[in-house]
């Protein structure tokens, strides 16, 4: 997966005025994450089952 040019999608829970902004790409076995008011910073890249992992830590 090459991340820049990769579609990003904006989290539902992301605002427009600025705050937390999260955006995530994929492919069938990777997700990214990136912070999209730093687009071509750093991007988080992980396996799909390490994803879904974090977000149910996350969550509890």
């Amino acid at each position: 997966m090459d991340p820049n040019v990769s579609t990003w999608r904006k989290s539902s829970h992301s605002t427009s005025t600025g705050g937390e902004c999260v955006e995530l790409a994929s492919t069938p076995g990777i997700i990214a994450v990136r912070d999209s008011k730093d687009p071509d910073g750093p991007k988080l890249i992980v396996k799909r089952d390490e994803f879904a992992a974090l977000m149910t830590t996350l969550k509890h």
